[in-house]
């Protein structure tokens, strides 16, 4: 396999699941932010929004609307990462987004085919920049599992996202507190026919 710079990032780039409470600097934040506006998206639309929360008590706020949605809300599958998201969010010490001190959420047009795969190509570009500035990354989907809640939706609207996007999904960002394990990768999952 050939390494180089970009190579060897996403190798390194893990899902940080704690972080320290040091706020990000600014030049950061606008770097990962400019690495999102950068990906690509279908027809080069770029109709996403990124907004990005650094206010403690608004993402507490967010974390307590998220908390009281999962008490009401029914996982439409058995997906274990949304059963575990429901019985955690009963749990006193529940924050899901780890207490990262920046929570970038994107948001994109409803009714649009790849909304979710533009989404996800510019997070990815977050991650990778935020593993290249030395900042720890997680992908966060609980607001994207909560996005029809109405209260939630109702406070993320007067924060400046549109009632009419739709929550693709978001991302923790922080100074690493605790590097996480290199998780093994399965074998079967590449198929190349020449």
């Amino acid at each position: 396999m050939i390494k180089n710079e970009v190579v060897n990032c996403i190798l390194a780039r893990r899902s940080t699941r704690k972080f320290t409470e040091q706020q990000i600097k600014e030049e950061q934040l606008e770097t990962l932010l400019e690495a999102a506006r950068w990906a690509p998206s279908g027809s080069n639309s770029q109709s996403w929004l990124f907004t990005a929360i650094q206010n403690k008590d608004i993402l507490l706020k967010i974390n307590e609307l998220v908390r009281e949605g999962f008490q009401h809300w029914i996982p439409d599958d058995d997906y274990p990462g949304k059963l575990g998201a429901k019985a955690s969010s009963s749990r006193e010490d529940y924050n899901f987004y780890y207490h990262a001190p920046t929570l970038i959420i994107a948001t994109n047009r409803p009714n649009y085919e790849n909304a979710m795969a533009d989404c996800a190509l510019a997070l990815e570009n977050i991650f990778l920049a935020a593993q290249s500035l030395g900042l720890g990354s997680c992908y966060i989907n609980h607001l994207h599992w909560l996005r029809n809640d109405q209260e939630l939706r109702n406070y993320l609207s007067e924060l400046g996202i549109p009632k009419e996007h739709t929550i693709c999904s978001s991302a923790a960002i922080g100074y690493i507190g605790k590097e996480s394990n290199t998780p093994l990768r399965k074998d079967g999952t590449i198929h190349i026919i020449r």
